[in-house]
């Protein structure tokens, strides 16, 4: 068997594992774009920053690849599919073949069109190992530097930055930043300590112009029309799926590759991965994309089984962030900003001096999601309870407690969730 996997973080990883339960002489082979091995793309952050050095940025072992026979083709772009004669066509000119094809090709920065952005060369975007190294490579000529986008992509850019001790505002258009993950008490948590450290956040703004002669940056216009001063600008709105190369192919694309319960495409012996797929959430059973690192692993554990003919099947991914900014660690998972507030009831506990906050969302008798930022150690046991859909009613009212914990779980729950071979707990 011949399997071929489009990409190199996390999915793939994942992918390469699952493979190998079932299928320890398959050939397998890695494509991938990058010029690096899998990498903790958190990272990026403290590399910019310092913090970490080139040789930490890998989280497997050297000799990973070569102990699950892998070949591994870096600095390789994808550029076309043929899943009628099983081949892939690379930029090239080469043609593979595939018995067996997982995409994980992850998501790509989105740039929308802003007036003023073209030719200037001081834009970023904040995704990958060498979009930090570029901004590494220039920081002595960087001085302030305006952030477009509130997110997880942002917050992470400005932690590296502030790092270099630049200057540094961020422009969030919604009104609180990680306003996917986060309500408003959190969100401005957050902000309060972002502040702390100098760093400006500006909400419900946008930029609609990027300001200076030619290849210069002066500064930004926002909608409000007032003028920030900077001379780089990075854009980390979000990402969208990375599946342009599939056009005219037979692979069903929505807003990321759709695909079912075992990972597989619309086209059989093609499996997608990751960010880049369109797969079960685990409430609703509608299909969207979720870049999650931790779902991104399951997925390709998944599919790699599958491709290998084992049985599998996901059950649903659960939306969860985990970030920490300036030692204020933060955690969100499941349905965190309901749509309709009214089918929940919503427990909340706050502590503002000290950057403490948790919100308890639940639907009936189940926890459906939670925020905790300050203290997330037992952030696990949520997920659990999430996950396996446990009645929290005989600890509903321990649920907000900062030392909410084992102890707290009656002892059948304990043995279900957490014993070994269902052992005692």
């Amino acid at each position: 068997m011949n399997y071929i996997i489009i990409g190199n973080s996390v999915a793939a990883v994942g992918a390469i594992r699952g493979i190998r339960k079932h299928d320890q002489k398959g050939n397998i082979t890695v494509i991938s774009r990058e010029g690096h091995v899998a990498y903790g793309r958190p990272l990026i952050s403290y590399l910019l920053g310092g913090l970490v050095t080139e040789k930490r940025m890998p989280y497997l072992p050297e000799d990973f690849y070569e102990k699950n026979g892998v070949n591994l083709l870096l600095n390789a772009e994808l550029v076309g599919v043929d899943s009628a004669r099983k081949s892939l066509s690379l930029a090239t000119g080469e043609t593979i073949k595939y018995d067996r094809l997982l995409i994980a090709t992850g998501g790509d920065p989105f740039v929308p069109p802003i007036e003023g952005l073209a030719g200037k060369e001081k834009v970023f975007t904040f995704t990958t190992w060498d979009d930090a190294a570029k901004l590494k490579g220039i920081a002595s000529d960087i001085d302030r530097v305006v952030i477009i986008g509130g997110g997880l992509i942002g917050l992470k850019a400005a932690e590296g930055l502030h790092l270099l001790d630049k200057k540094i505002t961020i422009i969030e258009l919604a009104d609180r930043i990680l306003s996917a993950a986060f309500d408003r008490p959190a969100g401005k948590i957050v902000a309060k300590k972002m502040k702390a450290n100098g760093i400006d956040v500006l909400t419900e703004e946008t930029v609609v112009r990027i300001e200076g002669e030619g290849a210069e940056i002066t500064g930004v216009t926002l909608k409000s029309g007032d003028f920030i001063p900077c001379d780089t600008v990075i854009v980390a709105i979000g990402v969208r799926p990375a599946c342009g190369f599939l056009k005219g192919s037979k692979v069903t694309v929505n807003r990321g590759i759709v695909v079912d319960d075992t990972m597989e495409t619309s086209v059989k012996g093609v499996y997608a991965a990751g960010d880049v797929a369109e797969a079960k959430d685990f409430f609703t059973g509608q299909k969207n994309p979720l870049p999650i690192w931790p779902d991104a692993y399951i997925q390709g554990d998944i599919a790699g089984a599958a491709m290998a003919g084992a049985a599998t099947s996901y059950t649903g991914g659960l939306a969860m962030n985990s970030i920490e900014l300036f030692k204020v660690p933060t955690i969100s998972m499941g349905i965190t900003n309901p749509l309709e507030p009214k089918e929940y009831e919503i427990l909340t506990y706050i502590d503002r001096e000290n950057y403490q906050y948790r919100k308890i969302v639940l639907q009936g008798n189940l926890l459906a999601g939670a925020v905790l930022l300050g203290n997330v150690e037992r952030a696990g046991i949520y997920a659990g309870l999430v996950r396996e859909k446990v009645d929290v009613t005989p600890f509903k009212d321990q649920l907000l407690n900062p030392d909410f914990g084992f102890v707290h779980l009656p002892r059948e729950i304990r043995e279900a969730l957490f014993a070994p071979q269902g052992k005692a707990a």
